[in-house]
């Protein structure tokens, strides 16, 4: 099935870190294109297809009879990079977000982006892209929280435990609880679940086991098993000829690009259901075929 050889956790993290930290190096090169408002639009119609009722002005997928939501909404955005999706998709739908990212350069300019952000400071003459403040963060209204993990170690249902806890942003809800090292103040809502686990442009550093095994972990942190989704975004190759799963690996990131197929093949093995699916159009042509799922 795989072309070649399968990810390294370490030359993956190598490569991106050699990688600027702003959107055109976690895009590799489309960061200042039409690519990233049209990526984040679409992305945010797909959420609210599955979720109409976060949506939060009139629209044609909000129900005409509102159910209430009485409680915050929360989504976990992995492989995050500078928190890209964070802002500019789960912040526009949702309460509170945790980020994952093992990159130090790109996790740190997230947090930095997170803390300009909540002070309401303008960007430097250094921003490679324009920055707009992350919704409901300064407001404390939302908020975003920043750990520092891998994909290979992150349990969904214990970010806190998982990795290197590197502050929140925004609203807070917080207890002084630093019983398992970590700094003081971890917020009381970390371990409570999530609405939506997003899952973009990282999962090809996953082996096939290692994939299966992380979309497992996922399955138990979200909070409705029936309103609630893995949202996995990613390039796909072609299948065989005949149909079959193919994976191609990429030796310069240490990644591989799965087939439609072989993506529903490890789907299949990790227990989940494809609920919806879509292909992200009005990307420039030559780029690689990009899907959603939505799991369950």
């Amino acid at each position: 099935m795989f072309e070649q050889g399968e990810p390294d956790v370490v030359a993956g993290i190598n490569y991106w870190s050699s990688q600027s930290a702003d959107y055109d190096g976690v895009l590799g090169g489309f960061g200042t294109g039409s690519l990233p408002r049209i990526d984040a639009l679409g992305s945010r119609q797909f959420t609210l297809y599955l979720l109409p009722e976060i949506s939060t002005v009139p629209s044609a997928v909000q129900p005409l009879c509102k159910p209430a939501i009485d409680r915050r909404t929360r989504a976990l955005d992995v492989g995050a990079g500078v928190g890209r999706v964070t802002s500019d998709v789960l912040l526009h739908l949702f309460s509170d977000v945790v980020l994952a990212e093992p990159v130090e350069s790109f996790i740190l300019e997230a947090v930095a982006r997170g803390r300009r952000s909540e002070n309401d400071t303008l960007e430097s003459a250094e921003d490679a892209d324009p920055f707009t403040p992350w919704r409901g963060i300064k407001e404390k209204t939302k908020s975003v929280t920043f750990i520092q993990a891998t994909l290979q170690s992150l349990d969904p249902s214990h970010p806190r435990r998982s990795g290197k806890y590197l502050g929140r942003v925004g609203y807070q809800n917080t207890s002084n609880d630093d019983s398992e090292n970590q700094p003081a103040a971890i917020p009381e809502d970390m371990d409570s679940g999530f609405d939506v686990i997003w899952c973009q442009w990282c999962l090809g550093h996953l082996s096939d086991p290692d994939l299966v095994s992380f979309l497992r972990r996922c399955q138990p942190a979200l909070r409705n098993p029936t309103n609630g989704f893995i949202i996995v975004k990613e390039n796909t190759c072609s299948d065989t000829p005949d149909g079959g799963p193919r994976s191609h690996f990429d030796e310069e990131d240490s990644s591989i690009t799965r087939s439609d197929m072989a993506f529903k093949q490890v789907f299949r093995d990790a227990g989940l259901r494809v609920v919806h699916e879509q292909v992200q159009e009005g990307f420039p042509a030559g780029l690689y075929v990009v899907k959603m799922y939505a799991l369950q």
